[in-house]
């Protein structure tokens, strides 16, 4: 397959995990989806490379470049759970796909490019969009402003983390390889962090979370894997923003899975139609 429909399937692939997730915490949390992601990604991606490459391969010293893009997805997937979990997915889905608009604000003040007037608009775009799509509805649950900056948080270190992993990438050229060694190191990281912080307890297995999580782990490493390729064999400019696509499966799934949790009304559409079109004009600089 081209890199462009990798892109696209695991934008879907994305969407799913989304779905499932916000399943899956009806009856425990996102720590728990996290952890069970990971762990189930590192159990089977971690036999096959052993399996399928030398040490030397996978322990060449150019793979340790790929191993700072650990702030995704140890970091971006629980915040973006958080998300789900009190914005739902049809607002945080949306404002998790705004990675393009902080890539270009990055490079703005970090890098001082000064891109064309059509990406300007794009991010004025994309604001309205995040803006809209956070909109309280009529009747939905309650929840705070603050509450936004998970999936925005999720989405300012994602822009960073896909430009760390095409560096590591043109290094390696292993995109199995690579995805591997980040979900591990998320897992081990994230285990870090329950065992020193004492919130070991907050982790709470449910039988009836189990099917959710289970499948949201299986689409989670579709999507991984999908997006390593995508990224190794195609510019990120291209593939980038069709990963983030997800807010339009997303809504789309919502709408068909979610339909008694979360409603999708006419302004929800309008703001994700604004944040596609504002990618969309970043991206075509």
């Amino acid at each position: 397959m081209s890199s462009e429909l990798w892109a696209i399937v695991s934008a879907a692939a994305w969407a799913a995990d989304s779905i499932l997730v916000r399943k899956g915490t009806a009856f425990s949390n996102p720590s728990t989806a996290a952890l069970i992601s990971f762990s189930v990604n590192a159990a089977v991606l971690i036999p096959y490379i052993i399996y399928q490459y030398p040490a030397e391969k996978i322990f060449q010293s150019a793979n340790l470049f790929v191993l700072s893009g650990i702030i995704q997805p140890a970091i971006v997937r629980v915040m973006f759970y958080v998300g789900i979990v009190r914005l739902g997915v049809s607002r945080a889905g949306p404002i998790r796909g705004t990675s393009p608009f902080f890539s270009v604000a990055i490079a703005f003040f970090l890098f001082r490019e000064r891109p064309e007037l059509i990406v300007y608009l794009g991010g004025l775009l994309a604001i309205a969009g995040t803006w809209v799509v956070s909109y309280r509805r009529v009747g939905e649950a309650k929840w705070r402003a603050i509450d936004l900056l998970f999936p925005l948080g999720a989405a300012m270190l994602a822009s960073v983390s896909q430009n760390i992993r095409k560096a590591g990438l043109n290094s390696t050229n292993e995109p199995v390889i690579a995805s591997t060694i980040t979900t591990a190191t998320s897992l081990v990281c994230l285990l870090g962090s329950l065992l020193f912080s004492g919130k070991r307890q907050s982790i709470k297995i449910d039988r009836q979370s189990l099917p959710f999580y289970g499948g949201a782990a299986v689409f989670a490493l579709i999507g991984q894997l999908c997006t390593f390729i995508a990224l190794n064999g195609g510019q990120i400019s291209v593939v980038a923003p069709l990963i983030n696509t997800t807010p339009l499966f997303a809504i789309a799934f919502t709408a068909l899975f979610l339909r008694g949790e979360e409603k999708i009304t006419p302004i929800v559409l309008i703001g994700v139609v604004l944040l596609v079109a504002g990618i969309g004009f970043i991206t075509a600089r």
